[in-house]
């Protein structure tokens, strides 16, 4: 775990822009976001992976490798990833290039990006390309450090989307907000 931290602060401070956090998510972040995930869910794509504490959570709740794609755009993160999570498919690039990358089947993305700290138009796209990527019944699981879900209730509008909260997990640092996000009508 200290390796993983000491990890993490390097490739923050190397790549503030990529990273965007600190600290890597609490091990109990990682189970609130991957308990909405399981075999059922077919293919299931993480956008954000970092040092994979999420992803090792998603493995652990059922799904197999081969059915996990993981959009990361830091290589030092990816290389790390390719090591940890043998069977897995990585992009070394940005969730908004997901439809380019794969097919269109996925049962969930599971984000671990900082979606409120970037710009209102890049968080519409990224968001927007998950849903180009997933079954009509797929979920957005997305979590947050403020009050407020991934997109406005504009933004939700535009995209036809519904979000809902679904844990507030208070062993994080800072405390975290999971949201779900899915098509307002199937």
């Amino acid at each position: 775990m200290f390796s993983d931290l000491r990890f993490f602060l390097k490739q923050a401070l190397l790549e503030p822009k990529q990273t965007s956090s600190l600290v890597p998510s609490s091990r109990a972040l990682a189970a609130a976001m991957a308990a909405h995930v399981g075999p059922a869910s077919g293919p299931v794509i993480e956008f954000g992976p970092g040092t994979g504490i999420i992803t090792e959570a998603i493995l652990n709740r059922g799904v197999t490798p081969s059915n996990l794609t993981l959009f990361e755009m830091n290589p030092a993160f990816a290389a790390t990833l390719a090591t940890r999570f043998p069977g897995t498919t990585i992009h070394t690039a940005g969730a908004q290039n997901a439809p380019n990358l794969m097919p269109h089947a996925a049962g969930a993305v599971v984000s671990g990006l900082p979606l409120l700290s970037m710009p209102r138009d890049l968080r519409r796209e990224i968001i927007a390309a998950a849903f180009q990527v997933m079954r009509p019944d797929g979920i957005f699981i997305q979590f947050t450090y403020g009050h407020n879900a991934p997109l406005s209730v504009e933004g939700l509008n535009t995209l036809g989307l519904i979000a809902k909260k679904a844990r507030k997990v208070w062993a994080n640092f800072p405390p975290a907000q999971v949201y779900i996000l899915k098509r307002a009508k199937i």
